[in-house]
């Protein structure tokens, strides 16, 4: 009895060392394999760029008429609100008239007194050429008859011209715009003593704004590259369309035109002035405006690629390209100009490469990606 419970735990012991062998050489579960990024591609592709050139400039009215008062007095009316559109003719100032007009009440009064000397000197020399014949008179006094019509007639025009001075005078104190524009801050206040004698002889400024001038300022390298462009393609500058971007960075929606070039190089700049004319049917340019003027000068062709491909750091501009392996390349690039949603790369990729389009930022360099194609590259512009 007892050899059989022997036998039996032996048994028992020997299954459980067999399990446990069996256990111990079993292989382990293969973990599932890792899946690869997902990354949208676009191939670098080569087309013709417009080349644009960019200055900065300012903007300027077509036409800056200074308001100055012509005749001294005391500023009684301001008939404009500073801001505002005003037409040409349109009554801006008003000076205190009274002394002018006291002063051509005057000069007409002397005008009247020397018209009346002449009608008094013409009916003696009439008198005096009718007893000439009778001898009741000399010749002597039929000259001197003569000399005091022509002195008088003298003094008749010489009160004429007073009495158009001080009209003109008096039209003065009405102050008038001699365009059409936009009229800036008034300089002077009501009761200011104003006129060329005084302080405040400039009362405002009134520019005309529609077209409004663009100036900018060429190198004598540039300005020669325009005028050889303008040969070779047998063109008016005139023709060449102008951009304009203002201070926020906004594209002004209306394009502008070549002007005029400047009469002579700035010898301490070295640089010849340009002007552009850009329509302002809105008056919302104005003069004194920051503004930066772009022209296409040419075409070249170049690699494009999307500009959301481009990575830009602090210190370089990369791009993430896909090589035939399907891994990722981070390159350093140099970017150009850009065309559209398009930009130009000078160095860094080759023609048919693929690059990153989108998922770029979970990539790094030589890590294993899913490719797939980015359908929304738009073409060069």
């Amino acid at each position: 009895m007892k050899k059989n419970r022997s036998l039996s735990a032996s048994r028992c012991y020997l299954v459980l060392i067999g399990s446990l062998l069996l256990l111990s050489c079993s292989k382990p579960p293969q973990q599932a394999p890792a899946m690869l990024p997902a990354v949208k591609v676009t191939e670098v592709i080569q087309d013709d760029v417009a080349v644009f050139e960019e200055w900065v400039g300012t903007l300027d009215g077509m036409v800056n008429a200074t308001i100055n008062a012509q005749v001294t007095g005391y500023l009684i009316k301001q008939n404009y609100k500073e801001g505002d559109l005003v037409k040409k003719d349109q009554l801006l100032y008003e000076i205190d008239p009274r002394t002018f007009q006291a002063a051509l009440a005057q000069a007409k009064a002397s005008l009247a007194q020397q018209q009346a000397v002449l009608q008094t000197n013409q009916l003696a020399l009439n008198r005096i050429k009718r007893l000439l014949p009778e001898k009741a008179v000399s010749v002597l006094d039929r000259d001197n008859a003569v000399g005091a019509v022509a002195t008088a007639n003298a003094q008749v025009l010489a009160a004429q011209a007073a009495v158009d001075t001080a009209q003109l005078n008096l039209g003065f104190t009405k102050i008038t715009s001699p365009i059409s524009g936009i009229a800036g801050v008034s300089k002077t206040q009501l009761g200011d003593l104003v006129g060329p004698g005084s302080a405040n002889n400039e009362l405002t400024t009134v520019s005309q704004v529609n077209p409004i001038r663009a100036y900018i300022g060429l190198s004598e390298s540039q300005y020669l590259h325009f005028v050889e462009q303008k040969q070779n393609s047998h063109q008016e500058s005139g023709t060449v369309p102008l951009e304009l971007k203002l201070a926020d960075n906004s594209v002004y929606p209306h394009s502008g035109k070549f002007f005029f070039a400047g009469r002579a190089v700035d010898v301490s700049t070295g640089t010849i002035k340009v002007a552009g004319l850009f329509p302002n049917t809105n008056n919302v340019l104005r003069p004194g405006m920051y503004a930066r003027i772009r022209a296409n000068v040419s075409k070249e062709t170049g690699l494009l690629v999307p500009q959301v491909a481009v990575m830009q750091l602090q210190t370089a501009t990369q791009l993430a390209v896909v090589n035939k392996e399907d891994k990722v390349e981070i390159r350093t690039v140099t970017l150009g100009q850009s065309s559209g949603k398009l930009v130009v790369v000078k160095e860094g990729v080759k023609l048919g490469e693929r690059v990153i389009v989108e998922g770029g930022q979970k990539v790094r360099n030589g890590m294993k990606v899913q490719p797939a194609p980015y359908t929304a590259t738009a073409k060069a512009e």
